[in-house]
């Protein structure tokens, strides 16, 4: 595979698709930048005797999808970026995906392609501890625990945000979207 030089260059990544799913984690849920602060953006999902990750079916009872539409139109809708990508991501929440693994998986996608990152996906095929924790990210970032992931590595750098000024400067912890709307093509010099 051939990239131009301003790509990350293409990798091969893992996803837990046997283990249960966990309430409250980002499994179903996001946060964007609001001009009132971090909002949450969650898919309702039905609960069932079977709770393995890939069978949890969304719940398209309530009118989550257009809440969700609105609420990006409302946060993004003067970045720079956010018209470039609105009618893609609409169309992807548009097709309601039956479970929330293929909504997460074509959430993913849209952003590795959008952003510029190479990435071949392969969901497991049994659940397996991994031998080394540095190398298994399954459980470091959950929004009830503080999450300084970025930090630690030294990775976190703040980058241009719609709100910065109202919210007295970079608000971390949001969604890939936020960076996406707000960098565009250059998220891709941030993420690198």
């Amino acid at each position: 595979m051939t990239l131009s030089p301003d790509r990350v260059l293409p990798s091969h990544v893992l996803l837990e698709a046997c283990e249960h799913y966990q309430k409250q984690s980002y499994r179903n849920r996001c946060y964007i930048l609001a001009g009132d602060g971090p909002q949450m953006l969650q898919v309702p999902v039905c609960h069932s005797d079977e709770m393995g990750i890939s069978s949890i079916l969304v719940d398209y009872s309530t009118p989550w999808v257009i809440r969700t539409q609105r609420a990006l139109d409302t946060a993004y809708e003067t970045s720079a970026y956010y018209e470039y990508y609105r009618d893609p991501l609409f169309a992807l929440l548009d097709a309601r995906p039956k479970t929330l693994w293929e909504l997460n998986l074509a959430s993913i996608r849209f952003l590795l392609n959008n952003i510029g990152i190479a990435c071949e996906m392969e969901p497991t095929q049994t659940f397996t501890a991994l031998d080394t924790v540095a190398d298994d990210f399954r459980y470091s970032i959950h929004p009830k625990r503080p999450d300084t992931v970025l930090e630690s590595l030294g990775l976190s750098r703040p980058y241009y945000q719609v709100f910065r000024d109202r919210m007295g400067g970079f608000t971390p912890r949001l969604s890939a979207l936020d960076l996406l709307f707000n960098e565009g093509p250059d998220s891709i010099v941030w993420v690198k």
